[in-house]
């Protein structure tokens, strides 16, 4: 049994957890920003497989040095199509609409994953009933995607690019419906080995991609501004390694629900961010968006809690 050195006091218990809070809820919130300062002078595809490639490797890295044993067979064709799924299509598509949408908005629209989730866990396992609660929150979070993207609104400020809209709900879709997959799938018992191989092998195929679509010849560090080279480093060691972390480490001791509380608080702080620090608009279109995706986003997380 450890010695009652080796454990931390209640008092830095209670600060760890309010600092892994912090990270996962104002850095995974800043980092909507981060990427669209990095996209106006990076290839997109190719900024998100730097990203991930190198976040994942050294996660990966720092847990089999750790001693944790590298996947099985079994486990790695897990890994891959969660990889594929949750990291080339949802964060590819989030790196190449974010040149075109506010970072803010780019995360309203992501924050509907437990819309898409709800919907999978009715509509694929059958695990949940629609029920007029549900019902309800789902008529909000649409309704606030329709006044994000509707021009026929009068409400200031243009509506969001259709087209970068749409696929941002593609990707919110296909993240949704992995995570509802990988419940059930054969994956590494350690979160963090488990996070940092679906970073790798998902940055791969994103510069695999990258490549296949011509972004490398386009790609001129020099030319790179410090900024952005800043912005690129901070998704790599906050963004991803530091905030996986916590995520992880938060996981193994505050309930589920507690933890997925991160789901409407980023987007709130994205908006913030993004309006004091990127010059982007807070017209009352992106403030009544906003508002109706998040109650859709509480409505959905209470509801599963209560079950």
């Amino acid at each position: 049994m450890a010695s009652a050195q080796s454990q931390p006091s209640a008092g830095r218990l209670r600060l760890l957890t309010l600092a892994a809070f912090a990270v996962i809820y104002f850095v995974w919130g800043s980092t909507y920003l981060a990427i669209r300062v990095g996209v106006r002078q990076m290839p997109p595809l190719l900024m998100a497989g730097l990203r991930f490639a190198a976040a994942g490797l050294a996660l990966y890295g720092w847990m089999r040095l750790r001693g944790e044993p590298a996947p099985t067979r079994r486990q790695w064709l897990s890994i891959l199509p969660l990889a594929f799924t949750m990291f080339l299509v949802d964060y590819g598509i989030l790196f190449w609409a974010e040149q075109r949408v506010p970072s803010g908005v780019a995360a309203v629209m992501l924050a509907t994953i437990p819309l898409f989730m709800a919907l999978s866990e009715i509509l694929i396992l059958r695990t949940q009933r629609f029920t007029p609660r549900l019902a309800l929150s789902l008529a909000a979070g649409l309704g606030g995607v329709a006044v994000l993207t509707g021009s026929s609104l009068n409400l200031g400020a243009t509506p969001i690019d259709l087209r970068s809209a749409l696929a941002l709900m593609f990707g919110a879709f296909s993240w949704s419906v992995a995570s509802v997959y990988g419940r059930k799938m054969p994956l590494p018992e350690s979160k963090l080995l488990a996070s940092g191989a679906q970073m790798l092998a998902g940055g791969v195929m994103l510069l695999l991609v990258s490549a296949a679509f011509g972004e490398w010849p386009r790609f001129h560090p020099a030319q790179v501004s410090f900024s952005a080279w800043m912005s690129l480093l901070y998704l790599i060691l906050a963004g991803s390694i530091l905030a996986f972390s916590a995520y992880a480490w938060l996981l193994h001791r505050e309930s589920p629900t507690k933890v997925g509380t991160y789901a409407y608080v980023n987007p709130l702080v994205a908006v913030v961010v993004g309006y004091f620090f990127g010059g982007e608009a807070l017209s009352m279109r992106t403030v009544v968006g906003t508002l109706l995706v998040l109650v859709s986003v509480v409505v959905i997380t209470t509801a599963r809690a209560s079950r």
